[in-house]
């Protein structure tokens, strides 16, 4: 993972996690349920924009990219690359 991916992909997860934090607050202070529900959904945003974040960084690094001699990178025939990326999205999509 490139360096500025590897920056984002933290500052995601940070805050991610302080979204978490919060939600969790504001149930311990039982907080009006809509409240909440609109931070769940915010949530769910941000996780869905870190998962893009590595769907893409994997596809064009890894599948199609110049990263095939990294450790969890390796070279790929056409059909090994149409079966990566089903996978890839089979697992992102669940």
């Amino acid at each position: 993972m490139k360096d500025r991916t590897h920056s984002d992909a933290k500052k995601r997860l940070a805050r991610i996690a302080g979204q978490v934090a919060g939600i969790q607050k504001m149930v311990e202070e039982e907080r009006y349920c809509v409240d909440i529900l609109t931070q769940v959904a915010a949530l769910r945003a941000a996780l869905d924009q870190f998962g893009v974040l590595m769907l893409s960084t994997h596809l064009e690094n890894c599948v199609y990219g110049d990263d095939h001699d990294a450790d969890t990178c390796k070279a790929m025939s056409s059909e090994e690359r149409m079966e990566e990326i089903k996978v890839t999205l089979n697992r992102f999509l669940k």
